[in-house]
């Protein structure tokens, strides 16, 4: 659960290659929207259009980036293409059709290439010159061009019937499905088919006739993997021979217990792979499926050098010496520290680069390979910040906090914010990154970055895309407390305040409750959990990053699995009691609780264990019933990490035992509070039938209680009206136990 939050860009890609493919006849654009006195709504907060994708030209001169646009009304998205000058000037809209135009990149300083109806298009800087360049049928899933343009990669997707059976061809009409192992379903839908990468020569392309080189031919996995994958896990070597790919060579069982993905490396001349992550030879330990991994031999000490864990999205560096990737040390652990290993392709040494940052890596660029530099993004203490790291392991941050000058209505200004992904530009003199935070969506920013002082590194905004809304809007002001919790420790926690703040006055509040479990309460910014609506709509927000949370170190990130209801929900407690206590404006007689996924298990839990602290309750897709929930989930390696057994295991750890003993739905009969329920019917991450029993328990209890159930969502909302429903459920929900 905990890449849920962390993936909210492949949420976009969804979005751009899911629900915008049947729109042939809509063109929605940026939409004016005034904003009534100056507060932040459900409908100003659809109005505003999200970046995503963005690459700058070869020559670092030209950026072209991706927009999508909601239209409320129509109920559909569309994806479109700006270019810019670097300096942010110059702005103009490349997409002129109302059929999406996604996944930009430069063939050189002057020809951008595009993904639209399923095929590779290409223009000219200006927008002009447009011609189809593929003709697969529509099949186009994803592509990637070698540097010397002379090889090219197309995702598509091909039939899977390992584990879901084809049927009968006399029966066509027939709607079910005979299914023979797990893995199944993956996050929303049924597995029959996987995406494979295909290779084709760009100079002797014949479309009629080439359906390319499948690089895993014969090969049951996917490439690049379920259910957030994209083609950032695929790479071309400088030299334009080889390409580096992720995949977990694994199906059924084995896949729906295991993490361990590995790096390949593929001989484009030759049609040979080599595993970079494991030797020829390497025989995987048995594993038992009903128990966590921690304590098997799969990752037992003298195995760890295998890379049992998540390996993905390499990159080579531009000498093309080196491959570097995100590695995750331990199998079945989706959630461990993600760190930064680089491979010699000449000895086939491995080298951990980030062993001195206590937190995760999340994206990272190669410099220039002179100094071997690789800049990263990782969080610490809640944010999401710029770090480099060269080849002796040498750490520095390169952006520290700028506290700007007061803004609307005469607040501070949120001096914190996250930066997103990560590309070099300017022959690597620059980078280009995407920021957001509480109070601000996401912006593209030009950073020159200097690692011999830090300090002196530059931050420069060049896009403005929400400027028209956002101007109009009173922002909320953020503090950040040291919350002391009940085990003597300091926890960090955001306080996020209504726009026109009133000390003097005294405001229902909200407790907010992250999901992950392991996912950090950064300065992230959400279209559904957003807090600047929260406070804009007369609330108080506290957000812990209780225990369990990433960028606090490893032992705090670690203290939550295995003990769900222990210290992570004391802390939660310690953060609404501290704030009751020492911040006069929260009113202890109108407080709630809300949160999505764990963030929602917590609300169950909580619901049974608050001693009439709250008033009233909101868990979004949360887990109420963990016997259920083991065998329900399609991914079974999270469940037997947290929960260390299958609940029908005699000899199950006192951590297991725990933990089924305390589960949400044993503790029902303590229910006191009204309660609102929200879950997505193709959610298979965490099934509605959680949701559906926590709301007929509230009822059959006697207790107030709401079920918005969405048939055609999965674990996030993302179509527009059922967005705007979502909104509109959750502050009439508020409004009707905290102010009226």
């Amino acid at each position: 659960m905990n890449r849920l939050v962390t993936c909210l860009a492949a949420a976009m890609l969804l979005l751009a290659n899911g629900i915008v493919k049947a729109q042939e006849n809509v063109k929605i654009g940026k939409q004016s929207i005034t904003v009534k006195d100056g507060v932040m709504s459900p409908e100003a907060l659809w109005a505003m259009g999200r970046i995503s994708s963005y690459a700058a030209s070869p020559d670092g001169k030209k950026i072209v980036y991706q927009v999508g646009y909601y239209s409320v009304k129509e109920n559909k998205s569309h994806h479109v293409l700006y270019i810019m000058n670097a300096d942010g000037s110059g702005q103009t809209l490349l997409t002129k059709s109302a059929k999406n135009e996604t996944d930009a990149t430069w063939l050189d300083n002057n020809l951008i290439a595009f993904l639209t109806d399923g095929e590779i298009w290409t223009m000219n800087a200006d927008g002009t010159g447009r011609k189809q360049w593929s003709n697969t049928g529509g099949k186009v899933e994803g592509f990637k061009f070698s540097p010397d343009h002379s090889k090219l990669i197309i995702l598509k997707s091909i039939p899977f019937h390992e584990v879901i059976k084809e049927n009968p061809d006399d029966l066509p009409k027939a709607t079910g499905r005979l299914v023979t192992d797990l893995m199944y379903r993956h996050w929303d839908h049924y597995v029959e088919s996987i995406q494979h990468p295909f290779v084709y020569d760009t100079k002797a392309i014949n479309w009629e006739k080439d359906q390319g080189t499948d690089i895993l031919e014969g090969e049951p996995y996917e490439c690049p993997m379920e259910p957030f994958g994209g083609i950032e896990q695929l790479a071309f070597s400088p030299d334009s021979k080889y390409i580096a790919y992720t995949c977990r060579k694994k199906t059924g069982l084995a896949y729906s217990i295991s993490t361990d993905s590995d790096i390949y490396l593929y001989n484009i001349g030759t049609r040979t792979t080599t595993n970079l992550c494991k030797p020829a030879d390497y025989q995987e330990p048995e594993i038992e499926a009903t128990k966590s991994m921690k304590t098997q031999a799969v990752n037992a000490p003298e195995n760890l050098k295998n890379n049992p864990g998540y390996d993905q999205n390499p990159k080579f560096s531009p000498d093309g010496k080196y491959v570097a990737w995100l590695s995750m040390s331990r199998n079945g652990y989706e959630s461990d520290r993600q760190r930064l290993c680089a491979y010699n392709l000449a000895t086939g040494e491995k080298k951990y680069l980030t062993e001195s940052f206590d937190s995760g890596v999340d994206d990272f660029v190669w410099s220039d390979s002179k100094d071997a530099m690789i800049y990263f993004i990782g969080v610490w203490h809640a944010t999401e910040n710029l770090y480099a790291v060269n080849w002796k392991g040498e750490l520095k941050q390169m952006i520290t906090k700028v506290t700007p000058e007061s803004g609307s209505g005469g607040q501070k200004e949120n001096p914190w914010a996250d930066f997103g992904s990560i590309q070099l530009m300017n022959n690597g003199k620059q980078l280009l990154m995407e920021r957001h935070s509480f109070t601000a969506p996401a912006d593209l920013y030009v950073v020159t970055p200097n690692f011999k002082k830090p300090a002196n590194t530059t931050i420069s905004q060049i896009t403005f895309e929400n400027k028209h809304i956002t101007d109009q809007l009173t922002k909320p002001s953020v503090q950040q407390l040291w919350v002391k919790t009940t085990d003597g420790k300091e926890m960090l926690t955001w306080i996020i305040l209504p726009p026109n703040f009133d000390e003097t006055k005294k405001y229902p509040t909200l407790l907010f409750c992250e999901g992950g479990p392991q996912s950090p309460v950064s300065q992230f910014w959400s279209y559904r959990w957003n807090f600047f609506i929260m406070a804009s709509q007369g609330y108080v927000v506290v957000a812990p990053n209780r225990r369990g949370l990433p960028g606090f170190g490893q032992e705090w990130l670690e203290e939550i699995s295995g003990d769900w209801t222990g210290q992570c929900i004391n802390d939660y407690l310690s953060a609404i009691d501290d704030a009751t206590q020492n911040l006069s404006f929260v009113d202890k007689d109108r407080l709630g609780a809300v949160g999505a996924s764990f963030g929602g298990f917590s609300v169950y839990y909580l619901a049974g264990h608050h001693d009439k602290r709250f008033k009233c309750f909101i868990a979004h897709d949360g887990a109420f019933n963990l016997e259920a929930m083991y065998t329900e989930t399609e991914e079974n390696w999270f469940s037997n990490w947290e929960y260390d057994d299958a609940y029908w295991n005699q000899d199950k750890t006192q951590n297991a035992r725990k933990t089924y003993k305390n589960s949400p739905h044993q503790f029902v009969d303590k229910w006191d509070t009204p309660i609102l329920c929200i879950h997505g019917e193709k959610d298979y991450r965490i099934n509605a039938t959680q949701g559906m029993s926590a709301f007929n328990a509230a009822r059959m209890r006697g207790i107030e209680a709401q079920l918005l159930i969405f048939p055609d969502e999965n674990h996030w909302v993302l179509k527009p009206q059922n967005g705007i429903l979502w909104q509109r459920t959750y502050f009439n929900w508020l409004n009707r136990w905290l102010k009226e």
